[in-house]
C-alpha cells in the first residue's frame, strides 16, 4: 500500500509537469494543508494565513550536505526572519523521527514537516524523486534516516492574503535564506 502512495505521489508530480506546469504561480492562492510536525505535532497553515508571511521550503533529505546549509541558514537568520513578520517551515519527505534528529543536530529553531508520500508537495506541484535511507550519528548513535519521496529543492513566500507571493525553482541551498529575506525588505518597502 505504501508503495502505491509514492507511486501515486510520483505520478501526480508528473503530471504536473508533462502538462506544462512547474507548480503554483505567484498570485495562486496557497494550498490549505495539516503535517505531522518534528515535534509530533500537527502544523496547519490556517494558523498562519493572514497573521505572517509563510516562507515553505521543499528539501531533499534531512541531514544531507546542501540541506544541512540551507537549514542552518534560516536558524542563523530567524531574526531577520521575524523582523519581516515571517515564519519558516522546512518541508522534507523524511519520517518525523528524522526531523527530530535534524533539529537536533543542528539545533534548528524553526518547524520541520514530513510530507512522506509527497501529498504537500503535489499540492504545490514540486517535482518528486523516489524516497532512500542514509545513516547519520547524533549523539553519538547511529541512526537510518528513511524517506518516502524525495521532493526538488523549491522556495515559495505565502503572504498574509494567502497568495503565492514569491516562487523559486532553482534554489541555491546556500543563498536561498538571504533572497527570502531580500525580497520580503522589498515587499515591506512597497
Amino acid at each position: 500500500m505504501k508503495a502505491l502512495s509514492i507511486s501515486l505521489a510520483l505520478l501526480l508530480s508528473a503530471l504536473f509537469n508533462v502538462s506544462g506546469q512547474q507548480g503554483l504561480s505567484v498570485g495562486e492562492k496557497a494550498p490549505v494543508f495539516r503535517a505531522a510536525a518534528d515535534d509530533g505535532s500537527v502544523w496547519d497553515i490556517k494558523k498562519f494565513l493572514g497573521k505572517d508571511n509563510i516562507v515553505i521550503y521543499f528539501y531533499p533529505a534531512a541531514m544531507t550536505g546542501g540541506c544541512t546549509k540551507q537549514a542552518c541558514a534560516y536558524r542563523d537568520r530567524s531574526e531577520d526572519l521575524k523582523t519581516a513578520d515571517a515564519v519558516v517551515v522546512g518541508i522534507s519527505g523524511d519520517r518525523v523521527e528524522n526531523l527530530k534528529l535534524f533539529k537536533l543536530a543542528e539545533n534548528l529553531n524553526f518547524t520541520l514537516l514530513s510530507d512522506e508520500k509527497g501529498e504537500i508537495a503535489g499540492m504545490f506541484g514540486v517535482p518528486l524523486g523516489e524516497g532512500g535511507a542514509i545513516k547519520r550519528t547524533v549523539a553519538g548513535e547511529e541512526h537510518e534516516l528513511v524517506r518516502g519521496i524525495t521532493p526538488k529543492r523549491w522556495t515559495f513566500i505565502v503572504g498574509r492574503n494567502g497568495k503565492i507571493i514569491y516562487k523559486n525553482e532553482t534554489v541555491n541551498a546556500e543563498k536561498d535564506t538571504e533572497e527570502v529575506i531580500s525580497f520580503l525588505k522589498l515587499q515591506a518597502g512597497k
